[in-house]
């Protein structure tokens, strides 16, 4: 069984995959991957480079900075670079799953809905927090701006929408009881395999 995990920027959908790892659940943690295969391979590399120029690598591994400052105000260039870089992790997921041994795997995607994805899963798993712890957790993770933050979060869609499209809503505000509720989600799905 697929499980789809996502949650918008700052929900602690990592968090989630962590803990479900330490329950022996094999996670594919999508970011992690994505920046690994861009880094990697050829034919992403050639993709990137023809959509958003030659900065888009720096001493031979990709400018994050340099990228993110392109793409996050110009939806149009930020969906043609995703149309490139998700159909290649996709793949990899596919490929990295079939070699899994466990019940379920999971792949942690934080724009699973936004991509058209959902049909991809058996079940999914939204976490969710209030926006404002959101938007603290973000600024002591990696010193963005609240305007930087709010403008990556206008990319993504609200947990309102996202939550009747999902299997499991999984509110993410204190460690502990997130920690009991992904026991008894990883028992949920269990049941389903």
């Amino acid at each position: 069984m697929i499980v789809g995990l996502t949650g918008g920027i700052g929900s602690g959908k990592s968090t989630v995959g962590k803990l479900l790892e330490e329950l022996g659940v094999p996670v594919y943690n999508s970011d992690i991957e994505a920046k690994r295969l861009m880094n990697k391979s050829k034919v992403l590399r050639k993709d990137i480079v023809g959509l958003l120029g030659e900065e888009s690598y720096v001493n031979d591994q990709l400018n994050r900075p340099y990228i993110a400052k392109k793409v996050f105000n110009d939806k149009a260039l930020l969906d043609k670079l995703n149309g490139i870089v998700h159909p290649a992790v996709r793949k990899h997921f596919l490929r990295w799953a079939k070699k899994q041994q466990k019940p379920y795997v999971v792949q942690e995607t934080a724009l699973l809905f936004e991509n058209g994805m959902q049909d991809f899963y058996d079940k999914i798993v939204l976490v969710t927090a209030p926006k404002n712890i959101r938007i603290e957790r973000i600024i002591a993770r990696d010193g963005s701006t609240r305007q930087e933050i709010l403008e990556r979060m206008d990319n993504q869609l609200a947990d309102s929408i996202k939550s009747p499209l999902s299997d499991y809503v999984l509110e993410n505000i204190e460690y502990d009881k997130t920690k009991s509720k992904v026991k008894a989600l990883n028992i949920a799905l269990l049941g389903y395999c």
